[in-house]
């Protein structure tokens, strides 16, 4: 069995990328208003700052801050990919480990971190969040694409 180390520092900032089980699949923008209202329900009970958000068909990167007392990001991605899964129309293909979990298979188990270091660090994954539409060929300019936190009005990323 694999044993996952993760970095848990109180008042971090984090990047993750959170990711479907089937990565042809475009549940996430196809569920786009039960995943945002989902969103809202963890953070509310489990705040972040949210510093860059984009949703893809298949996946979702994030850089968040937590709270200066708070270094469970984990509880917050559980929280979202179960309501998310509870309450989903579409069905995934779990696997026999899946199903014996109760998991209905949409995303994969796990998700990916890196604990930011420094400022060049920052700014490298907010303009990754920024452009990862563009480099999947979903859109020409960041700025088009709906699902991304750089088009929140009155907001500005470097």
């Amino acid at each position: 069995m694999s044993r996952y180390r993760r970095l848990y520092v109180p008042g971090g900032t984090y990047f993750f990328t959170v990711t479907l089980a089937d990565r042809t699949a475009t549940t996430l923008v196809d569920e786009i208003d039960l995943l945002r209202s989902v969103y809202a329900s963890v953070t509310r009970e489990h705040p972040i700052g949210c510093d860059a958000m984009v949703i893809l068909p298949d996946h979702i990167h994030a850089v968040w801050t937590l709270p200066p007392d708070d270094a469970d990001f984990s509880i917050r991605w559980k929280k979202i990919k179960a309501r998310f899964s509870q309450h989903c129309r579409a069905t995934g293909t779990p696997s026999p480990s899946k199903v014996a979990r109760g998991e209905k298979g949409i995303w994969q188990r796990r998700f990916w971190e890196h604990a930011i270091r420094d400022a060049d660090d920052f700014q490298a994954h907010l303009d990754y969040c920024r452009w990862n539409p563009v480099k999947h060929g979903l859109v020409n300019s960041p700025e088009d694409w709906p699902y991304s936190s750089f088009r929140r009005v009155g907001e500005t990323h470097a």
